[in-house]
């Protein structure tokens, strides 16, 4: 085999390579993007629980406030944005779902807020 054949093979071997790591990396992200979105949704259940928002709030059924569903319902869908939502849990309110007020949540980290907020928007799923 000449020097020019076995550069040649090297050569196509290194790109073989090259595209196969390629590949590899496409696939790698796409899953790590597949996966981080439930996990967002399983973090915002997890941190609904964690500052007892469910003790006045279900997924469905209004108890003291009202359901996720219906807040995703109301401020969802371009209605409403995530810092605004993120604003009112923080602030607390009165009289937006009836005569029962909401306290204020101002113990709740601003990022916390934030991913309640998007998530309460996204459908809470």
């Amino acid at each position: 085999m000449t020097d020019d054949r076995k550069h040649q093979r090297g050569t196509d071997c290194i790109a073989a390579v090259q595209r196969s790591f390629a590949a590899s990396l496409v696939a790698a992200l796409g899953i790590g993007v597949s996966v981080a979105w439930p996990a967002r949704a399983v973090a915002s259940q997890a941190l609904a629980q964690k500052y007892a928002c469910i003790a006045c709030h279900q997924p469905t059924a209004k108890v003291v406030g009202p359901s996720w569903k219906d807040i995703g319902t109301r401020y969802g869908e371009g209605k409403g944005t995530a810092a605004q939502l993120a604003a009112s849990i923080k602030a607390g309110s009165s009289g937006k779902w009836g005569a029962m007020p909401m306290a204020a949540q101002a113990q709740v980290p601003d990022a916390d807020v934030q991913s309640l907020a998007q998530w309460l928007l996204d459908g809470a799923k």
